[in-house]
């Protein structure tokens, strides 16, 4: 980031213009905002995602169980539009199955799921997550995970709102420069030079 570069402006000079001053509080203020807002904005929003998240994770290891699952039998593999197999489990390395479970209740409960290869024979048991309902769902987020989210939005709104400042500072200086090639083309108008024309003096 180049925004230090015009504080040199701030100099007493003959020479210095109202743009080189106007460049110079442009400069100061983007090196405050990176400083300061930047990092305080990113540290807010990475707050306010984790304590979202924390709350998530907390509501899910409530209302998930886990239980114990075991296979039954393979799963018929389910055909898409084209009458083909779908290969996504297969590249994923799990396997649609029939399996039984109990639920919260105490019920028995059968249903199609998903699980590992290796543990997709009939008879094999697998940990499979469920609702108070005994209904299969994802495991429930980690406190761990839902940290590391929080720290890459945290990061991510830091390096957007640098960006921004930097964006918003660049777009200052672009128009301080042609500001400045306007009134030197006035001048140079104004001066009127007519070098190498007869009679001139050239």
């Amino acid at each position: 980031m180049r925004a230090a570069i015009g504080l040199w402006r701030w100099r007493h000079n003959p020479l210095r213009r109202t743009t080189d001053l106007v460049e110079a509080w442009a400069a100061f203020i983007a090196a405050v905002l990176l400083c300061l807002v930047v990092p305080l904005t990113g540290w807010a929003a990475g707050s306010s995602a984790d304590v979202t998240l924390q709350r998530a994770v907390r509501a899910q290891q409530e209302q998930r169980v886990p239980t114990t699952a075991r296979v039954v039998r393979a799963a018929e593999r389910p055909v898409s539009a084209a009458g083909t197999a779908e290969a996504g489990d297969q590249e994923s390395g799990r396997r649609s199955v029939v399996a039984r479970w109990t639920a919260p209740d105490g019920s028995a409960r059968t249903g199609t799921v998903t699980t590992a290869r290796r543990t997709s024979a009939p008879g094999a048991s697998f940990p499979l997550w469920t609702d108070r309902d005994g209904r299969p769902v994802a495991p429930p987020m980690q406190a761990g995970t839902a940290r590391a989210h929080a720290f890459i939005a945290g990061l991510t709104t830091a390096l957007l709102a640098g960006l921004l400042v930097e964006t918003v500072r660049r777009l200052v200086v672009r128009r301080l420069v042609l500001l400045r090639y306007a009134r030197l083309d006035r001048a140079w108008a104004a001066t009127g030079p007519d070098w190498g024309r007869t009679g001139t003096g050239s």
